[in-house]
């Protein structure tokens, strides 16, 4: 079974692990270069993208995770932000997946709402929270849309990273968890 880090600077990282082990996985909170030796998966969970920068900054995490191009990586709402290769009005972070973000673009928290969601690849509706969500402005080609809101993309793929604008982990639905799991496992086998 994979080893799946959860990045440990902001946002529900207990509850992305509590899903992640659910799933049978083992996991790890991610704080240091060293801890990225250890897994073969990160999710990068929400909260503010600009202070997960800062932090990324401070714990010397932004360069390592630029130069890896073997980690699978799975961002929500704020991890979204981080691994866009662009972000409307601000500097791009990781640039894992050739796409134009839009931060907030739901609104405010007061804006916060849920939804049952279509998803490219998962059979039933995933539920999905979106909480001052961003939404993706545009992909290029080769970036897989999984899942739209009321035409708003959502929901990417591209390689071996995947991203949604909304909090998985704040429901009881472990389908994107899965999903990401299964990313990995396929990871390592093209690896081995």
């Amino acid at each position: 079974m994979s080893t799946i880090g959860v990045l440990g600077m902001q946002g529900a990282i207990r509850e992305h692990v509590h899903m992640l082990e659910a799933l049978g996985a083992d996991t790890l909170v991610v704080r240091s270069v060293d801890d990225l030796t250890r897994i073969d998966g990160l999710v990068l969970p929400g909260g503010e993208s600009t202070a997960m920068r800062r932090l990324l900054d401070r714990y010397e995490l932004l360069e390592p995770l630029r130069e890896n191009t073997e980690l699978p990586m799975f961002g929500t709402c704020a991890g979204l932000i981080l691994l866009a290769t662009e972000v409307e009005g601000y500097d791009a972070h990781l640039r894992k997946i050739p796409m134009t973000v839009k931060r907030n673009a739901f609104g405010r928290q007061v804006d916060s709402f849920e939804v049952d969601l279509t998803v490219k690849g998962i059979d039933d509706a995933v539920e999905a929270v979106f909480i001052r969500a961003p939404q993706v402005a545009s992909v290029e080609a080769s970036v897989d849309v999984l899942a739209e809101v009321e035409e708003a993309i959502v929901a990417v793929r591209y390689d071996k990273y995947m991203a949604c604008s909304f909090h998985p982990e704040l429901t009881a639905d472990l389908s994107m968890h899965r999903y990401f799991l299964e990313m990995v496992e396929a990871t390592k086998r093209q690896l081995a």
